[in-house]
C-alpha cells in the first residue's frame, strides 16, 4: 500500500500539468481569434492660414546721428561735456579761442562807424547841393558828384555791417554746440588742439537712440519670388505683419517689437541683397548702434493650408510625406500630401487632403493602410472600468 503512494502521486501530477497546458493553449487560441480592434485619436482638419516667416541678419542704426564740427580755425580752450552722457541740441560742447575773433569784431565795428560818418557827410553834401543846382548856383555836374559820392557812402556802410555780421559769426562759432539731442561719444580732440573749419575729423559724434532703426539684408530674389506670389490671383498667399521681433546673438528676445518702415528700390550690386529697414523703441537703450541682431517677422500668409501635427505625418523610403486618414468604411488610409514647411508644432500641408477629413493623430504604431480602427477624437479621456462578476471571479480562480 505504500509502495504505491508514491506512483498515485506522480499521476495527480501529471494530470494536472496536462490541464495547465491545455488552458493555457486554449487561452492563446482565444486572443488570437479575437484581436481587439486598435483605438486611434483623430483631429478633424480644416483650411487655415499659416505665416511665412521669415529670418534675417540686422544692424542696429541710430535714428539720427550728428557730426559735431569746427566752423573756424583756433585753438580749443575747454571741453564741456561728459563722455558717454546726454546732451540737448544747443549745448556748449567745446570753447575755442575767442581772442582773435574778439578783435576782428571789434575791427569791423569800427570801420562800420567810419563808414556811417562818411555816409552822414556825404548825404548832407548832396543835400545842401541840390537846391544850389536847382538855381544853377553850381553846375549840374557838381551835384551830381554829390549825389554817387553819398551812395558810394551809403554802399561802404552795408559791406561794413556785413562785415560785423561775418566778424560776430565767427565770434559766435568760438562756442561749439550740439545740433542735436542725444548720447555723445568721447571726444575726439584734446584741450590745446588746433582745430579749422576743413579738418577731415570731426570733434565728436552724437546719436539719437531713443528709437533706432534696424537695417535687414534679404536676398533679391527672394523678395522678388514673394512679390510675385503677392500679386498672383489665385496663389492663396497675401500680405503679412509689418511687426518685426529682434534676437541678440545668445538667442535671447528684445521685448519690443518693431515695425517695417521701407524697403530700397535698389538692389546692392556686390550682395544682391535688398535693404530693409525696421523701426524699434530704445527707451531702456539695450540696442546700441552697430549691434548686429536676427530679425523675425511674417512677411507674408499662406491661406487654404491644413495644419497636421507633425507626430501625424511619416515619409517612406522615397521621402514622400503620408498620413493616416480614416475611411468612411471605419479603416485607415494611407494618403500621401504636400508639405514643405513646419509652422509651429504642426507641418503646413499644401495638397493631398480635404476639409471635413479625419486625420490619425494617435495610436499609429505599427498601424498600416487598410486597417480597421476605432476612431475617437484626439486625446480623449479613455474610460476605465471595473471588470465584469464573471471576469472578475475567473481571474480571482486563476490567481
Amino acid at each position: 500500500m505504500f509502495d504505491s503512494l508514491p506512483s498515485r502521486r506522480s499521476l495527480w501530477l501529471a494530470l494536472c500539468c496536462s490541464l495547465a497546458i491545455a488552458g493555457c493553449a486554449g487561452s492563446e487560441e482565444g486572443s488570437d481569434s479575437g484581436r481587439p480592434v486598435p483605438t486611434v485619436g483623430y483631429l478633424v482638419v480644416q483650411p487655415s492660414t499659416a505665416a511665412i516667416p521669415t529670418t534675417l541678419a540686422g544692424r542696429v542704426v541710430a535714428q539720427e546721428t550728428s557730426e559735431v564740427r569746427p566752423q573756424i580755425t583756433g585753438l580749443v580752450q575747454s571741453i564741456n561735456f561728459q563722455p558717454g552722457g546726454y546732451v540737448r541740441a544747443g549745448q556748449p560742447l567745446f570753447r575755442i579761442d575767442a581772442s582773435l575773433y574778439q578783435a576782428a569784431a571789434a575791427e569791423a565795428r569800427a570801420a562800420l562807424a567810419s563808414a556811417e560818418a562818411n555816409a552822414r557827410a556825404a548825404n548832407a553834401r548832396a543835400a545842401r547841393f541840390k537846391p544850389l543846382a536847382d538855381m544853377e548856383a553850381i553846375s549840374k555836374q557838381e551835384y551830381d558828384d554829390a549825389a554817387a559820392a553819398a551812395g558810394a557812402a551809403r554802399a561802404a556802410v552795408a559791406q561794413q555791417r556785413a562785415s560785423l555780421d561775418t566778424a560776430q559769426i565767427n565770434l559766435r562759432f568760438t562756442s561749439v554746440p550740439a545740433p542735436i539731442s542725444g548720447r555723445i561719444g568721447r571726444p575726439l580732440v584734446t584741450q590745446g588742439a588746433l582745430v579749422s573749419s576743413n579738418q577731415a575729423e570731426p570733434l565728436a559724434v552724437i546719436q539719437r537712440t531713443d528709437s533706432v532703426y534696424v537695417d535687414m539684408q534679404q536676398s533679391a530674389a527672394d523678395l522678388t519670388r514673394l512679390r510675385r506670389a503677392l500679386a498672383a490671383t489665385n496663389s492663396g498667399t497675401t500680405a503679412g505683419s509689418t511687426s518685426v521681433r529682434l534676437k541678440f546673438d545668445d538667442g535671447t528676445v528684445y521685448p519690443a517689437s518693431g515695425t517695417v518702415q521701407f524697403s530700397e528700390v535698389t538692389v546692392n550690386e556686390g550682395t544682391g541683397t535688398v535693404t530693409l529697414r525696421a523701426r524699434f523703441p530704445n527707451a531702456q537703450g539695450l540696442l546700441l548702434p552697430g549691434m548686429f541682431v536676427t530679425a523675425e517677422f511674417d512677411q507674408a500668409i499662406e491661406t487654404g493650408v491644413f495644419l497636421v501635427p507633425q507626430s501625424a505625418l511619416q515619409r517612406d523610403f522615397n521621402g514622400d510625406a503620408f498620413v493616416y486618414v480614416i475611411g468612411n468604411d471605419g479603416k485607415a488610409v494611407r494618403r500621401v500630401v504636400q508639405t514643405e514647411r513646419t509652422s509651429g508644432q504642426n507641418w503646413v500641408v499644401t495638397g493631398g487632403l480635404k476639409a471635413g477629413e479625419r486625420v490619425i493623430v494617435q495610436g499609429l504604431n505599427g498601424l498600416k493602410s487598410g486597417t480597421e480602427v476605432k476612431p475617437v477624437p484626439a486625446n480623449a479621456p479613455q474610460r476605465i472600468g471595473a471588470p465584469a462578476q464573471g471576469e472578475a471571479g475567473a481571474n480571482r480562480r486563476g490567481g
